[in-house]
């Protein structure tokens, strides 16, 4: 299984409450990016899993319509910048696995996309994500643990 974990797109810096804040110009051409990366890497989404803030609501939607409907996304009000990485690596495990999905993307925020890597994975180290970075998880279902495949940011693409 493959999983892509993304951290949102560039937000505004203001705005009250922290959920309603949204991508900027910058953040929706970040997302457009990386979502041109993950067509050209030949990488077939079949499931995202959403924060329920704004931007990476955003940040999902600009992904999904740069692929097929067949794309599942599920909006989890758990994977909010304090979110428990251990209670979605549970979901992973306990309903993605048992779906058999192959490729999944993960949209949320710091600092629960790093405390994800290291969950998901062997090394146990949490990188810094920019915005719109997408790490790429080789994950095996059977010992419930991965290894982290690479971090491509927008930086990197340009």
């Amino acid at each position: 299984m493959r999983i892509y974990v993304m951290r949102h797109g560039q937000a505004f810096t203001s705005g009250s409450p922290d959920a309603l804040r949204g991508l900027t110009e910058q953040g929706k051409l970040e997302a457009t990016l990386m979502t041109k990366w993950l067509k050209n890497q030949n990488i077939n989404i079949e499931q995202v899993l959403i924060s329920p803030f704004i931007r990476a609501q955003e940040t999902a939607k600009k992904v999904a319509d740069g692929f097929d409907d067949t794309v599942v996304a599920t909006t989890l009000d758990f994977i909010t910048p304090s979110g428990s990485a251990q209670m979605l690596h549970d979901y992973i495990d306990g309903v993605c696995v048992s779906d058999k999905i192959q490729s999944l993307l993960i949209v949320s925020h710091m600092p629960l996309v790093s405390y994800l890597v290291a969950e998901l994975t062997v090394d146990n180290e949490a990188p810094i994500f920019q915005t719109a970075a997408i790490a790429e998880i080789d994950y095996d279902i059977k010992r419930m643990k991965g290894f982290l495949v690479k971090l491509t940011s927008p930086g990197d693409l340009c």
